[in-house]
């Protein structure tokens, strides 16, 4: 698989103006953007603006300023999004199936601490990242919330597995914790699954391995019981800069690493039971890539930057390598 650049949705600014999220969802017919000024973007599949929303503070007394949205996503019926922030709260907005259908909160889920990040991964039940360890379940059916499992260190990413029925979680130092709702019959462990040297910002769950990037300039792919498989070093490279986050392609079976001005793409090779790595995407004054989202048919990956900037491309098929991008 390689990535074809096919348009760009947001126009990046002259600063700082970082895409903190974005999400698609489930059933491929919208996407969401939230930017800095903490307004949700709705895109349809072919890239087109349609709709948007403002996100809300926890008290209105502490106005618009006061918080960042630092993830958010969809419900698995795509009717919902739900919304993490840094003023210790999880909002749930029900956006509706048309666009211009009113949007309104249906579900609060207030907190101790700052929420840095979050999943939907089953129908009713939000999995979510606190800065003081606690990965925690937010059930939208019966609007409580309940601890998973507690660390002593943030959270500073999460990621499930292909079938949504397992999540790690990364914490800021270098731990990576695995849970299952459901092991499948696979006998995986569970708990403290390995440290790794560097906060673990880029972290990916493959169909047949566990990957992670972060400040140190490499990728190293784990297998399922955390011991280290491949690593892919990058620190003579002085263009290259940390990994800052990572998406999974839905099948699992390729994986890409945002860092400056670049996305890595690797593809696992079945037959020889290691991942290769494409060629890099490269474009310039591109900048920080801070956000990562697949779509669910696996044919469209996004990419927002520090500056506000979002791209949109094509996941192609490399057939026998005739037509490199």
């Amino acid at each position: 698989m390689q990535l074809k650049h096919l348009k760009t949705l947001l126009t990046p600014q002259e600063g700082a103006a970082k895409v903190t999220c974005m999400a698609w969802a489930p059933n491929n017919t919208k996407f969401a953007v939230c930017t800095v000024d903490r307004v949700v973007l709705l895109y349809d599949e072919q890239g087109e603006r349609r709709d948007k929303f403002s996100t809300k503070p926890l008290d209105s007394k502490y106005g618009k300023q006061s918080y960042v949205v630092n993830d958010m996503a969809f419900s698995p019926d795509s009717t919902k999004i739900a919304i993490g922030q840094s003023d210790n709260i999880i909002f749930v907005y029900k956006i509706g199936e048309d666009w211009g259908d009113k949007k309104a909160i249906c579900n609060k889920f207030v907190q101790t601490n700052a929420v840095t990040c979050l999943l939907w991964p089953a129908e009713h039940a939000v999995v979510y990242g606190l800065v003081d360890g606690k990965v925690r379940l937010a059930n939208t059916q019966t609007n409580k919330s309940s601890t998973i499992y507690g660390t002593e260190s943030c959270v500073v990413s999460l990621a499930t597995n292909v079938s949504g029925k397992g999540i790690l979680s990364g914490h800021a130092d270098g731990t990576v914790v695995r849970y299952f709702f459901d092991d499948e019959g696979s006998g995986e462990s569970q708990g403290k699954l390995f440290m790794h040297p560097c906060p673990p910002y880029a972290l990916a769950w493959g169909a047949n391995s566990i990957m992670v990037g972060g400040c140190d300039k490499k990728v190293v792919a784990y297998s399922r019981e955390g011991h280290i498989l491949q690593t892919f070093e990058y620190s003579r490279d002085r263009t290259e800069r940390e990994f800052t986050v990572a998406a999974t392609s839905p099948s699992g079976q390729s994986v890409v690493f945002g860092s400056y001005d670049r996305l890595r793409v690797f593809n696992w090779a079945p037959r020889r039971g290691v991942w290769d790595e494409a060629k890099p995407k490269e474009i310039l004054n591109l900048y920080t890539i801070t956000s990562l989202a697949w779509k669910k048919d696996g044919s469209r990956l996004c990419a927002g930057t520090l500056c506000g900037g979002v791209e949109l491309f094509d996941c192609c098929k490399n057939i026998l390598n005739l037509n490199p991008i």
